[in-house]
């Protein structure tokens, strides 16, 4: 019998409707939910439809079956909210795992029931985002404050993924995401618990758009949530919840046309009326949807809130109707640099750009910014973060370093500050510090794709691969500093053996600005560096080489990085254009020491002057 993925090759398939919808048909009551479980004296559990598959599994598998006869090709584990910390809050943490597995083996009797070798039925879990954000504050008057740690959120899907994937799972979806940092997290610990067991199922992402311009409730654009994301391998990403089939399409085609994975979407049945209730019919919804198919934009199609077996059986002819759609290939995006913010930042590989890199919000190089850190002047320091912004910086460096601060505790802080303002956080972060552990703690708190600055190889190659494998389960950039003569080879092979190990190469950069190789007479080290990232990972894709403020011997501002794309074809314009600056600079001293001398000649005449008059 064909895998998930094998169908997806062939045709589009048909995913179930709401869960909840059909549960609320059922008039069930407290008794329903509770069952004979172990639960406190005097705990409310209505509304926790997760219990269902322990105290009703009637209930979820007749659910199941209806979806199963209306044609669904996939069906949705009930298994939303079975982590502890939904669980948490109608005191059913203990039950976690036997909710995953009673769950997904209710499923597995439905779709094995229904499979047949043309028309293979498969269970996918679904795992949803809490109620908890880790990007947005829930207190108005401490926009820095979290009601969940990344830790906490990553250990309670770790172990409902756990669970899942014992239970025999065929895929697990990420669902509704509406904070792409809740996201990062869950598909962080499936991926750990996959490797952990040794067992590899689809790993797939919908998201739910807070808007019509495509932005979810974090503010993240899509594409800027892709450059997020990317460093997963993900099956598919689609959208759910949301709105209604129609005002879905646009925020669609952005991701047909950026994303280089199967789309799915399952939309709402129309937007509410003045009840909360679903009235758009399954007639309506299908025809509204056959956009997706006729367009080629779609490979998985179904529903989300108020949605029913009716409307599945509505939407079945369109699975032959249409085109599937066609992933783009990655490498056919030919991305060289993929950043994000809330909005993307995204060069590619023909692109001969500088990325601007403000640096005025590190406190080593600037003894203002240091100053309002320890005053706690955290308003006064956001200031200077948004003023070079709108001063144009593409990127912005935040270092905490100092002997006098707890660099952990300040660093995360003034992220979770900085997430609260969009005109700042529009743009990536450059996460810089020489501590891995305040770099780990502040990856945590970005939902974006940062750069890592500065990633060592002092400490040995084990380490530096111990650290960037980390790094890239965060899907973010890294800039190696320290890499002189005696860390070269290791610089190279590292690079590589990252490269190979799965990092996207888009990921990594090179600072030999800190090696002394990157100098103003271009000398034999620098070339050495540079023939090291041709011969290495540049044979694998793209790398990003920067000039830092200790570079300042190029007559660069020491707040300002500059990040330069680099491309095998393109390597030799780029030394070429390095020599232009080396030349420019030149002449621009050779400038201001003929203006010396001539002022100095001038000078020289009005004192004769003077003295002839006397």
């Amino acid at each position: 019998m064909k895998t998930l993925s094998e169908s997806l090759q062939d045709r589009i398939l048909l995913l179930d409707g709401a869960m909840g919808s059909l549960i609320q048909t059922y008039s069930l009551v407290e008794k329903d939910f509770r069952g004979n479980l172990d639960l406190p004296e005097g705990t409310n559990v209505q509304g926790n439809n997760d219990l269902l598959s322990l105290t009703r599994p009637d209930i979820i598998s007749d659910i199941h079956r209806r979806y199963l006869e209306a044609g669904a090709d996939i069906i949705t584990a009930n298994t939303f909210s079975s982590q502890r910390v939904s669980q948490a809050e109608y005191h059913c943490g203990h039950l976690v795992k036997q909710l995953n597995i009673e769950s997904v083996r209710i499923a597995k009797g439905q779709a094995e029931a229904f499979s047949t070798t043309e028309k293979p039925r498969y269970v996918i879990a679904t795992i949803g985002p809490t109620s908890k954000s880790l990007s947005i504050s829930p207190d108005v008057n401490d926009p820095a404050f979290r009601a969940i740690t990344y830790d906490e959120l990553y250990d309670a899907y770790r172990e409902q993924a756990c669970a899942l994937l014992e239970a025999g799972v065929d895929g697990i979806l990420v669902e509704t995401v509406f904070d792409t940092l809740n996201a990062k997290a869950a598909m962080d610990a499936i991926e750990t618990a996959m490797q952990e067991r040794d067992i590899r199922v689809p790993m797939m992402l919908s998201i739910t758009v807070n808007d019509r311009f495509g932005r979810i409730l974090s503010g993240q654009t899509l594409e800027a949530l892709l450059a997020s994301v990317s460093h997963f391998s993900l099956l598919s990403i689609g959208l759910n919840c949301s709105f209604g089939a129609e005002d879905m399409l646009p925020s669609l085609r952005t991701l047909a046309a950026k994303a280089p994975y199967f789309i799915s979407a399952h939309p709402n049945a129309g937007l509410p009326n003045a009840m909360g209730q679903y009235d758009q019919s399954p007639s309506m919804m299908a025809a509204q949807m056959e956009h997706f198919v006729s367009e080629g934009l779609v490979n998985i199609i179904g529903g989300c809130c108020g949605t029913t077996p009716e409307h599945i059986a509505a939407l079945l002819p369109l699975t032959t109707k249409g085109t599937p759609h066609i992933p783009i290939a990655k490498e056919a995006l030919g991305y060289s640099i993929q950043l994000s913010g809330l909005e993307p930042l995204i060069t590619k590989d023909d692109d001969t750009v500088f990325v601007n890199v403000g640096e005025r919000c590190n406190v080593a190089g600037s003894r203002k910014f240091l100053r309002l850190i320890k005053e706690k002047a955290y308003e006064e320091a956001l200031e200077i973060a948004r003023q070079q912004v709108l001063d144009g910086a593409m990127v912005l460096d935040l270092n905490m370093d100092d002997g006098m601060l707890d660099t952990r505790t300040e660093m995360c802080r003034f992220l979770h500050l900085i997430g609260s303002e969009p005109e700042i956080s529009k743009v990536p972060l450059m996460i810089d510090s020489s501590n891995w552990e305040v770099i780990s703690e502040a990856l945590k708190c970005v939902q974006g794709k940062c750069i890592v600055n500065s990633f060592s190889l002092k400490e040995g190659e084990d380490l530096f691969l111990l650290k960037a494998t980390l790094d890239v389960t965060t899907g973010t950039g890294l800039v190696l500093s320290d890499v002189g003569k005696q860390a070269l080879n290791a610089a190279e092979g590292s690079v590589v053996n990252t490269v190979q190990n799965g990092a996207n190469p888009t990921h990594i950069a090179l600072n030999p600005a800190n090696a002394g190789g990157l100098s103003l007479r271009l000398g034999e080290h620098k070339i050495d560096v540079l023939d090291a990232m041709l011969e290495g990972a540049l044979l694998h894709g793209a790398v990003t080489l920067g000039v830092g403020n200790d570079g300042h011997h190029l007559g660069m501002r020491e707040d300002v990085l500059l990040i330069l794309g680099i491309s095998v074809k393109n390597i030799v314009l780029h030394r070429l254009f390095l020599l232009v600056i080396f030349i420019f600079v030149v002449k621009l001293l050779s400038l201001v020491i003929r203006l010396f001398n001539h002022i100095i000649i001038v000078i020289k005449i009005i004192i004769e002057f003077i003295f002839e008059i006397f």
